[in-house]
C-alpha cells in the first residue's frame, strides 16, 4: 500500500497521469483532442491547432494540458507576501505543474471540474481569486482554504485546508463541511476523468 509521504512526493506524476488519462478518454470518446472557442488574446501553449472552418460557427483550438517551462518561474511568493502566510506545498505544485482548460472527473460525491490557469495571465488572475478567497475566510474567522475545483452544484466548492493539507468540500462563504481526503495527491488519484 502507498503512504501518504510517497502520495505527496508523487503530486506531480499523479497530476500528470490523471491529465495524460484524460486526455486518452477525451480522444476515444470524441475522435479528438478537446476545442474550445479561440481567443487571439489570451493565447496558451495549450493550443494544438485550430478546428477546420466551417465545423463551428466560431473559431476553436484544440487544447491539451501544456508543461509550464521552468524559465516561466511561476511562484506565490506575491500572495504569500500580501497574506503573510505560507500556501501549502502540494496546493504550490498543483498550480504551477501545467497550464491547462478545467479537466472534469468524478469523485465519491460527484462530478467536478480541476482548476488550472489557461496562461501565466491567467496564472496572475488566479492569484488574486485566491487572495480575496483567503481574506473573505479571515473576515468570516474561519479557517484558511485554497479552492483547486468547482462542483456541479453552483456554489460548492473543493477545497485544499491550507494547515493540514486536508481535502474538504465547501459552500462558498461557510466552513469546510467533508473531508474527502487526507491529501491532494490521495484525492486526485482516487477521481475518474471525465470527457464531456
Amino acid at each position: 500500500m502507498t503512504s501518504s509521504n510517497q502520495l505527496n512526493e508523487n503530486l506531480e506524476q499523479i497530476l500528470q497521469t490523471f491529465a495524460e488519462k484524460y486526455i486518452a478518454n477525451y480522444q476515444q470518446t470524441h475522435n479528438g483532442l478537446p476545442s474550445i472557442e479561440k481567443d487571439e488574446e489570451w493565447p496558451s501553449p495549450c493550443e494544438q491547432g485550430t478546428k477546420e472552418e466551417g465545423t463551428t460557427e466560431l473559431p476553436e483550438v484544440f487544447w491539451q494540458p501544456a508543461a509550464i517551462n521552468e524559465n516561466e518561474q511561476l511562484s506565490f511568493e506575491n500572495v504569500e507576501s500580501a497574506l503573510e502566510l505560507t500556501l501549502h506545498k502540494d496546493i504550490k505544485s498543483y498550480f504551477t505543474s501545467f497550464y491547462s482548460e478545467s479537466l472534469d472527473a468524478l469523485c465519491t460525491e460527484g462530478g467536478l471540474s480541476l482548476l488550472f490557469a489557461w496562461n501565466k495571465n491567467d496564472f496572475e488572475r488566479l492569484q488574486e481569486n485566491l487572495i480575496g478567497h483567503i481574506l473573505m475566510k479571515r473576515r468570516l474567522k474561519q479557517q484558511e482554504t485554497i479552492f483547486f475545483a468547482v462542483t456541479d452544484e453552483e456554489d460548492i466548492i473543493i477545497s485544499m485546508d491550507n494547515a493540514t493539507g486536508e481535502i474538504w468540500v465547501e459552500r462558498v462563504g461557510c466552513k469546510p463541511h467533508k473531508k474527502l481526503s487526507d491529501s491532494l495527491a490521495q484525492f486526485i488519484s482516487q477521481l475518474t476523468p471525465v470527457a464531456k
